[in-house]
């Protein structure tokens, strides 16, 4: 049989205080809405379709050509929301699965074993539920000595022996599909909230004596639905260690895991080691035997095996392997280090490319350049990209030593095995095998500081 999904993403959100529509709010550097997209993969759906409303263009640009779009005009209730799916799902043979897109700790495997238990037990309907430790405010799973679904029960609505039932209602539900909108047909909006109520197809299920079950998450957590800005912080909070003891399962060691901060895109290779304090965001990939010491923080950006970055920041860059960068290093966006290359302290690397072998050890600006192997840059030296309107290149070819405190003035060329004396200002392209010296001469004024009044003589 086919399986089938809906995804529930038309709500504002108005308890976010936000613009940003309630499911594109990020936890661990993905939209809650991608993190259920994702988990409602593993059930392999031949439809999903997601229910749009509040800025719906930016919801759609998310998931764009990945599922079909349904719009709520109104926000008339979950059962509204599920209304609106039925040109598209409506007469299909199969289970669909109601899912809210604000429940981002909710596991594909989870919603597997969901279809799972769904089917063995030939239910018309079943309720993914959860035991709370506090299950105040939650609804209700009521059930019958055979463990069959009776009703559930709202917080507002339960007598005192009900309320001492731990099982609830995440929100999360499996239904026969052609079953689901013939009873959608029935569902009225005679509530307090005056809304058509997904819940209400249950009591219709019960009424007609069909299966309603219910299957229990084994992790509370994953139950998880965000509506503010404190939820969104507990979502984060359970999922990193989650994502941290992933890749520690895979053979990355973190000294500090509590302090580490990786977003769930991120992958690592084995026997890397992982400080306190680092942060990886992105699509960021990290090469085997690499070391990220105590406050490094990298974007985007792709390191090689056996690389050492120390206490420094990468932007969209590439590091090859062998390559050690910092301590204070920032690698600007664009920028590829070539293997076994040095990147020193206070070096400032954008958009350049940098040949293997190259060291900038120390307070080194290179920007727009490319870079060749074997090149050594002294203390200080910059190269001068712009000239307050536009960029320019400089071109520094293979065995190249620049002298400290040098600054190399775009557009301009280094031939290869050039020397750049220190403290030289460069504005023309040197030869390949020239030494080029562009300083002033030095002149020496003898006996000169003797007439001068803090000399120690004339004190």
């Amino acid at each position: 049989m086919s399986n089938y999904a809906i995804i529930l993403a038309a709500g504002k959100g108005t308890r976010m205080k936000s613009d940003l529509p309630k499911v594109l709010h990020k936890v661990a550097g993905i939209s809650m809405l991608e993190h259920v997209f994702r988990s409602v993969g593993a059930i392999n759906p031949e439809k999903t379709v997601t229910v749009v409303g509040h800025k719906a263009e930016l919801v759609e640009q998310v998931l764009e050509g990945k599922t079909d779009f349904v719009t709520q005009t109104e926000q008339l209730g979950t059962g509204h929301a599920v209304m609106m799916a039925e040109p598209i799902l409506e007469g299909l043979s199969g289970q669909t699965l109601v899912i809210a897109g604000d429940t981002p700790l909710i596991t594909g495997e989870s919603l597997k074993n969901l279809v799972d238990f769904h089917i063995n037990h030939k239910n018309v309907a079943t309720i993914l539920t959860a035991e709370a430790d506090n299950p105040f405010g939650y609804g209700r799973i009521v059930r019958n000595d055979n463990a069959e679904v009776l009703r559930i029960v709202e917080q507002k609505d339960a007598t005192d022996f009900e309320k001492q039932i731990r099982e609830i209602n995440t929100g999360t539900y499996i239904f026969d599909n052609e079953r689901l909108f013939e009873a959608l047909k029935n569902i009225n909006t005679n509530n307090a909230q005056g809304e058509y109520y997904i819940t209400d197809v249950i009591g219709i299920f019960r009424e007609n004596g069909e299966k309603v079950g219910a299957y229990t998450l084994k992790d509370f957590d994953e139950s998880l639905g965000v509506n503010d800005r404190v939820a969104l912080s507990t979502a984060e909070g359970i999922m990193r260690p989650r994502i941290n003891r992933a890749h520690m399962i895979n053979g990355v060691t973190f000294i500090n895991p509590e302090n580490t901060y990786i977003d769930i895109d991120v992958k690592i290779g084995a026997e890397a080691v992982i400080e306190g304090n680092v942060t990886l965001k992105g699509t960021t990939t990290v090469g085997a035997e690499t070391i990220l010491t105590n406050g490094s923080y990298i974007v985007d950006s792709e390191i090689g095996e056996r690389a050492v970055i120390t206490n420094s920041m990468i932007e969209e860059s590439v590091i090859a392997s062998g390559v050690t960068v910092g301590p204070y290093a920032h690698i600007r966006p664009g920028s590829s280090i070539s293997k076994n290359a040095h990147i020193g302290n206070f070096v400032e690397v954008k958009g350049s490319s940098i040949g293997e072998n190259t060291k900038a050890g120390h307070l080194t600006y290179i920007g727009n350049a490319e870079v060749g192997d074997n090149v050594n840059f002294g203390a200080g030296t910059i190269t001068v990209n712009y000239d307050g309107q536009n960029k320019y290149k400089t071109v520094i070819g293979n065995n190249v030593f620049v002298g400290s405190n040098s600054t190399v003035i775009a557009p301009v060329t280094l031939g290869d095995n050039s020397l750049v004396g220190a403290g030289s200002t460069i504005t023309k392209d040197v030869p390949s095998d020239a030494i080029a010296l562009g300083r002033g001469r030095q002149v020496n004024k003898e006996q000169y500081a003797l007439k001068l009044p803090h000399h120690p003589q004339n004190k």
